[in-house]
């Protein structure tokens, strides 16, 4: 079974920056791919970024042009660099993997996709 972990959360004011990372253990079935989602109080879930086995990356609107993805594949490892952080960003954010690339990771992984535990992200005005 896929085991992930994620780390990084925490507590920062509006304008500010955290990066998440999410460690992948276990055996390994394919080509994962492997992204981000969140959850904020009273919403749905939503799809953050998505990063594939060749380094292909896809964001969703919310994010796009603040958040960056990236994959250290050795380290089984992908990080989630947040910037220009806002309090909507204030969720928790979920690790995920699954074998549908992006963007049919973000409808797939939900579905049937390994997932982390969470880590909290809180961002003050």
């Amino acid at each position: 079974q896929v085991h992930l972990e994620e780390s990084g959360g925490g507590s920062v004011q509006a304008g500010g920056s955290l990066r998440l990372s999410c460690i992948r253990s276990g055996p390994t079935e394919g080509n994962l791919c492997m992204g981000w989602f969140r959850q904020a109080p009273g919403k749905d879930r939503e799809g953050v970024a998505a990063i594939d086995f060749d380094g292909t990356t896809a964001y969703t609107d919310p994010v796009k042009g603040r958040f960056t993805i990236s994959m250290d594949v050795t380290k089984k490892t992908i990080y989630l660099e947040m910037n220009n952080l806002t309090p909507e960003d204030t969720a928790m954010y979920y690790c995920a993997a699954d074998l549908f690339s992006p963007p049919a990771f973000f409808e797939a992984a939900p579905r049937r996709g390994y997932w982390g535990r969470g880590t909290q992200v809180n961002v003050s005005p």
